[in-house]
């Protein structure tokens, strides 16, 4: 007979009954709280040896918690995903699950779990596909071609292009820009040319370009064609697919100041008695006329010299007017009129002549003590000879013209 009411059972006998199931209740609820307390051990430990990545993927795994959603296949659209310095794997998933890559985040952890690739993806740019399976997307992002090639400026770069005497060209860092800027989206290949990053770099309002304070006053004094000149300064710049010139200027700009604060502009440049923008031209100086080796030594020299005064006399502002990439000039060079003629015009030239890279800059902060007043390049492998008088700088020069150093 069916005594759901406990009418017919004795009632010790129902008293024991709700006494068993309170225990058995007591005891659920003890086994879930060791097992929440088991699942926070397991993160915490996880946190310790595999730190964040493992322990936010661990706690999903344990826990069970967040779709698992996957596409099939290779995908469909092009899209550009960008990864961001310090990005973390599950960053990384949520970005691509947020553009459409993928059906979920965990579809790229889950296929990427055992990759050690996955862990070491570097900030930048990828061109990517819609709809991808985890599996494929993970292919794809370690794939070195799906990276957007980024821009790389080298020390002593210039915004234009150089010829040599020989009719070699150098390209300079406009067209290296525009070349970094070639993608393929849609089956169409998409660049912005180099006549439209100068026209930007020429003209744009110096605001739409984000430069700072300390540089606008004298980017706005400056000839069109170099008043960007030496604001770039040596790395490596991830361009964004489909930007415009002014955009990507921008963007490389902004990652360029940020660089220029690491290494004391503006901020370390007080104690040398010159203005931040100056002393970025004097790092250009430094970077073009000598090796990394004599840096300290050359700043000293034309310190010395701005503060006799006396004029600095350097061949490398003079070539860079005439586009010649070479370290010597003629009587005629250094006779001929114009901003950039250090032969012929007190103090340092209106703008950088390249682009300073950190140990330039550091140099320019901080020059070594000493008391030299000239330096020439005395040995073939670029090394200078530094001394105190003309008549030592004169001995020195001619030796090494008779062995051809120059």
């Amino acid at each position: 007979m069916n005594d759901d009411l406990g009418l017919f059972t004795d009632p010790e006998t129902r008293h024991d009954e709700r006494v068993a199931r309170g225990r058995s209740d007591a005891a659920a609820r003890r086994a879930k709280r060791r097992r929440k307390r088991t699942i926070l051990w397991v993160v915490v430990a996880l946190v310790l040896t595999g730190g964040g990545v493992g322990a936010y993927y661990g706690y999903r795994t344990l826990s069970g918690i967040g779709s698992y959603d996957d596409f099939a296949g290779a995908g469909e659209a092009d899209v550009v995903v960008e990864v961001k310095d310090g990005d973390l794997v599950t960053t990384i998933a949520t970005t691509l699950k947020e553009q459409g890559v993928v059906a979920s985040s965990r579809a790229f952890t889950e296929a990427g779990a055992g990759d050690s690739r996955v862990t070491a993806i570097q900030p930048g740019f990828y061109l990517m596909k819609t709809k991808m399976s985890g599996e494929a997307a993970v292919a794809r992002m370690v794939d070195p071609a799906a990276k957007v090639v980024p821009l790389e400026v080298k020390g002593g770069y210039v915004l234009h292009d150089i010829t040599a005497p020989d009719g070699k060209v150098t390209k300079g860092i406009l067209s290296l820009l525009s070349d970094a800027s070639c993608v393929e989206l849609g089956g169409a290949k998409q660049c912005v040319t180099p006549a439209q990053l100068r026209d930007a770099a020429d003209n744009a309002d110096p605001a739409a370009l984000g430069l700072p304070d300390w540089a606008l006053p004298d980017v706005l004094a400056a000839p069109k064609p170099n008043r960007l000149e030496g604001l770039i300064v040596p790395g490596l710049y991830h361009l964004k697919p489909g930007a415009d010139a002014v955009e990507l200027l921008k963007s490389v700009l902004a990652t360029s100041f940020t660089r220029l604060q690491g290494y004391g502009i503006p901020s370390g440049t007080g104690k040398t008695g010159f203005r931040p923008y100056e002393v970025l031209v004097i790092a250009s100086l430094i970077e073009k006329e000598g090796l990394t080796k004599d840096f300290g030594k050359i700043s000293r020299v034309i310190y010395s010299r701005l503060a006799k005064p006396q004029k600095l006399e350097l061949d490398s502002t003079v070539n860079y007017k005439l586009d010649r990439p070479i370290i010597t000039t003629s009587d005629e060079d250094r006779e001929a009129s114009g901003p950039y003629n250090t032969y012929q015009v007190q103090g340092p030239p209106p703008t950088p002549i390249g682009s300073p890279g950190r140990e330039a800059i550091t140099a320019a902060i901080t020059p070594e003590d000493g008391p030299w007043m000239y330096f020439v390049k005395c040995e073939k492998d670029g090394t200078s000879c530094f001394t105190n008088t003309y008549d030592e700088h004169l001995v020195v020069s001619d030796d090494a013209r008779e062995r051809g150093v120059f």
